[in-house]
Order: structure tokens, then C-alpha cells, then sequence
């Protein structure tokens, strides 16, 4: 555990509402540790190589699973590891002691549990602890709230399977800093947007969308927005801490389609009603499209002290007028 984290664990903050404004009061921010000695990344892409670039002078290490990733890791000055988190004997070795490590690997793509988070827990040995861990959840543990907002205290119930397994990793990593006192923090992040993170695929494809009166209230944060979170999570997140992640803007998932299409030129999605997108719409989008939720970030905002470079949909896209869009729907973190 970093020094300080004693402190931070005594640290609490009463959640206001969601905010998209840089919050300056330094009584509410908690106290920072020290930079830790060195980084690992378990699961290192897109945001993993986004938050190792922001540790400049402190050696990273990413874990992947392919040759490419891999060489893709070396390129960009992050010390490549090859493992597979299926494969527990594949994980002996890791330089996990008192690293900062971030968790950033998806669950497997079914069942309601991680094993893949309990092979990693695994594989710790308790004379190398690591300082603490940051591990990227989502937003779904809080399942459908018809639009109501919700806080960290807000109770978990996660509906989607997706979402359990989120849950039961989160679980699985909080009780594993309890019992050896390794200082945890839990991001639950909304979608994730950015250069290579547009639909562009989907509407091109003319899929279509929910009518905007019928849509779900969504949650998201540009990548980089959430790159900055993730080390100010290290630097200042409580022990045991968890952490809404979004823009802390009020918006909904057909207004989000149609704002991207506007901004790539091209056409808007055809809108249909619920009778149509029961007919043809996939399952996935389906079960997203049935939870609604809208997210308090002010803990977020006040713990951290964090200041969002893209603080609406708008200035994140404006923001990338100069880069290329490349379809990559599902990269994970």
C-alpha cells in the first residue's frame, strides 16, 4: 500500500450531481501518493497505451496476448509481456511487486463470472504485492434505473450478463485488497469514444436506431478524458474506492448516433419504435438499449481533481476533425 492511502481511506465526499465543470476546491481533492516505481498494464490497448503515455519517466509494462500486440506494445516504448489470462500457468513471474498495476482485460464474452480476473488474483504471490490496482468496470452493474441517477452508494444489479461479469470482478479484486491490504480502486466507466471509437461501420451500414423520445439516457467519456482519469486514480483514489466515470452530460443513445453521423457527414440512422427494433435489432443492442441510467460524477470530479479536456460530445469531436476515423467498434481497453 502507497503511504498516505491510510488517509485517503478516511476520506469521504458527499456526491451533488453530475457536472461537466473542473471542480478547484483543494478540500474536497484527496491527498496524492507518490508515483509508484513502476507500471504494469494487464490487457494494454487502445486506453492502456493512452494511460502509459501519461507516466513519462516511469519504466510500463503491458501484458498481451498476440505477437502483434506485442510488437505494437514495443514500438511505443512499453516493455512487452506475453500471457494468457485463460491460461493460468502463462502469468508466473509478472513484476507485480509494488507496482501500480492496471486491470484494463475484458471478462471472457460469456457465463456471470471473471475467471480470468480470479486467475490473475491467482497467480499474486503475497511476499510481491503490488501498491494497488485500478481496474476499469462499467457503468451496467447498476442495470436499468429508467433514467434515474445513480451514485457510487447506489446498490448494485447488474441484469445483463456482461454487466455480472463486470460485478463479479469487481467483487473478486475488492476482497482480494481487503484481505491483503493492497489498495483497490473500481472505475465504473460509460461508453468510451474517441479517434478509432466512432460507429462509423454501423452507419454507414444505415442500422437503425430507437425514435430519440423512446431512447435510453447514456453515460461516456473520450478515451483520453479517461486516460487522465485512470492516473488520477492512482495518484489520488481512496482504498476501496469506486468511481463513476463519464462527462457528467445529460444525453441519450439516438442523440449520440445522430451527433457522430453529423460530424462524419454522413446520413442519420433511420429511426424505428420498439415493435421494429424487437424485430430487428440484435440482442446486444437490445439489452442496451433497455437499461437507462444517468450518472453522478462528482465524486469523480472532487476526489480526483480531475479537469476533462473534452467535457461534451461537441468538443471531443471537434477535437478530432484532424485525425482519420478508423471503424474499431469493440477494441477493448
Amino acid at each position: 500500500m502507497f503511504p498516505a492511502d491510510l488517509d485517503i481511506m478516511r476520506h469521504t465526499s458527499q456526491n451533488a450531481g453530475v457536472s461537466n465543470q473542473p471542480f478547484d476546491d483543494p478540500a474536497h481533492m484527496n491527498p496524492a501518493v507518490p508515483d509508484p516505481s513502476s507500471v504494469l498494464i494487464i490487457g494494454c490497448g487502445d486506453i492502456g497505451r493512452r494511460v502509459a503515455a501519461r507516466w513519462q519517466g516511469v519504466p510500463v509494462s503491458g501484458l498481451v496476448s498476440s505477437a502483434a500486440s506485442a510488437e505494437q506494445l514495443q514500438t511505443t516504448g512499453i516493455t512487452p509481456l506475453r500471457a494468457n489470462l485463460d491460461d493460468p500457468a502463462t502469468l508466473r513471474d509478472l513484476p507485480l511487486a509494488n507496482a501500480l498495476v492496471y486491470y484494463f482485460a475484458p471478462p471472457p464474452a460469456t457465463g456471470t463470472t471473471d475467471p480470468r480476473m480470479q486467475h490473475f488474483l491467482n497467480a499474486i504471490d503475497p511476499a510481491q504485492l503490488p501498491a494497488r490496482i485500478v481496474y476499469i468496470s462499467t457503468s451496467g452493474v447498476y442495470g436499468d434505473r429508467g433514467g434515474e441517477m445513480v451514485n457510487e452508494d447506489t446498490p448494485p444489479n447488474p441484469q445483463a450478463d456482461r454487466a455480472r461479469r463486470r460485478y463479479d470482478a469487481e467483487q473478486q479484486l475488492r476482497r482480494f485488497g481487503q484481505e491483503y491490504g493492497v489498495a483497490v480502486v473500481i472505475l465504473r466507466v460509460g461508453g468510451i469514444y474517441g479517434p478509432g471509437r466512432l460507429p462509423r461501420k454501423r452507419l454507414e451500414d444505415r442500422i437503425p436506431i430507437i425514435h430519440e423520445h423512446l431512447a435510453p439516457s447514456t453515460n461516456r467519456i473520450h478515451a483520453e478524458d479517461l486516460a487522465q482519469i485512470c492516473v488520477a486514480a492512482a495518484r489520488r483514489g481512496r482504498a476501496d474506492g469506486i468511481y463513476n466515470v463519464s462527462d457528467g452530460t445529460d444525453s441519450n443513445m439516438t442523440e449520440y448516433f445522430n451527433t457522430v453521423a453529423d460530424f462524419l457527414k454522413l446520413p442519420r440512422p433511420p429511426a424505428i419504435d420498439w415493435e421494429e427494433a424487437e424485430r430487428s435489432l440484435s440482442a446486444g443492442m437490445l439489452s442496451y438499449l433497455k437499461e437507462s441510467r444517468r450518472m453522478d460524477n462528482r465524486r469523480m470530479l472532487e476526489e480526483l481533481g480531475v479537469e476533462l479536456q473534452y467535457p461534451t460530445l461537441e468538443t471531443g469531436l471537434a477535437a478530432m476533425l484532424s485525425e482519420t476515423e478508423q471503424p474499431s467498434p469493440e477494441e477493448s481497453p
